[in-house]
């Protein structure tokens, strides 16, 4: 769970928004909008509880406020940027001199029934398994042997009140079917401790890779005891890189997989610092390509710096829903997708599974396919 600090932020500025979108389209419902009305209030005081709805002792009851907060506050998220959309459009209507006294009113039951429509299309598109993607991405000084090395990548599955074991077991399905040479986790695996999710997370064990499936922390995995999960991690399999790394397949046709704990990791209690150069070691063979697993992308200047050919990362979801996406470019170089910061290509998952509100638009989830390829010269 986020720091307290940030969820009773949140929860104020959810309550304040709630009541711009009520003064805003209220009015110009038919009968006052009092259903409307009532709906509002009861979202601005449901919505933030689905992110603290981890504390109720009653597992059943805790799921259920979950589900209902969660996904009120998607809903409130599409109702908040529809209604700002609506007074853009009033305005420009004012200030181009029209007048209609029909428009409020229809732009504010057009607001409602759009809202809907994308809170049901979200929701179909967060609940889904993940589509599969390929990417082709080359690198220098790969050995011909590896041509065509394919490396698995999920993210940010986050499991917990609503991503559960079913989900999660799709997932394991899938990845496995796409018989990977290796899988790399690029962390927020979970959202819980280790008591809560055990049992959920239980599907990981069968992950299979002809040469390993390896994890990293994300942000999310110390806001639930990093350590405990690194332990249970390792029960089920997995090979987990704190600011580390190993070398796969045979001599002369080696990859190096190096990963770092979370970029945040440095202000939790017993987190460690995020270290790309101490993950590749003092002394890595030449000619090695160099990959590197780190949660976020902001991993990557000191991934470059430290010699790397490839970053694997996660943690912005795509940006997932509206507004959100207009803000991860505040805090992250890359987004989605490919892209190059000197020496050092990035690829940033849109993530497998989502965060919060079961709601996804225009950002698909993804299970990626990274097939590796020598640099044409």
């Amino acid at each position: 769970m986020p720091p307290r600090r940030v969820i009773l932020t949140m929860f104020a500025l959810v309550l304040l928004l709630h009541g711009y979108i009520g003064l805003r389209l209220v009015p110009d419902l038919p009968a006052g909008g009092r259903v409307f009305a009532l709906f509002l209030a009861l979202s601005a005081l449901l919505a933030p509880s689905g992110l603290l709805a981890r504390a109720i002792a009653a597992p059943q009851l805790s799921r259920t406020v979950s589900w209902l907060g969660l996904s009120l506050l998607g809903g409130f998220s599409c109702l908040l940027c529809l209604t700002v959309l609506r007074d853009v459009l009033l305005l420009a209507v004012m200030t181009a001199g029209g007048t209609s006294t029909a428009l409020p009113g229809i732009s504010a039951e057009a607001v409602i029934g759009l809202s809907a429509a994308l809170v049901a299309v979200g929701f179909v598109n967060a609940r889904r398994l993940a589509r599969t993607v390929e990417v082709r991405v080359e690198l220098d000084g790969l050995a011909p042997q590896l041509d065509g090395l394919r490396i698995v990548q999920i993210s940010d599955i986050h499991v917990g009140p609503t991503v559960r074991r079913a989900y999660l077991q799709r997932i394991v399905d899938r990845v496995n079917r796409l018989d990977a040479d290796v899988v790399a986790i690029t962390g927020d695996v979970v959202d819980g401790s280790v008591r809560q999710l055990a049992a959920q997370t239980a599907p990981l064990q069968a992950l299979r890779a002809r040469l390993g499936v390896f994890l990293v922390t994300g942000n999310h995995e110390y806001y639930s005891g990093a350590q405990e999960w690194v332990a249970e991690f390792r029960r089920l399999g997995l090979t987990v890189l704190e600011n580390s790394h190993v070398l796969v397949g045979a001599a002369g046709q080696q990859l190096l997989i190096a990963g770092v704990n979370d970029y945040s990791a440095g202000h939790f209690a017993g987190g460690g610092v995020s270290d790309p150069a101490a993950a590749l070691g003092t002394a890595p063979p030449a000619g090695v390509v160099r990959i590197l697993l780190a949660h976020q992308p902001r991993s990557a200047p000191a991934a470059r710096d430290a010699g790397f050919d490839l970053q694997l990362s996660g943690h912005t979801h795509g940006g997932q829903f509206v507004p959100w996406n207009f803000f991860v470019p505040l805090q992250q170089p890359f987004v989605a997708g490919l892209a190059r910061l000197g020496s050092l290509q990035v690829y940033t998952s849109r993530g497998t599974g989502y965060w919060g509100p079961p709601l996804r638009l225009w950002a698909p989830a993804e299970i990626t396919v990274l097939r590796l390829a020598p640099a044409r010269r």
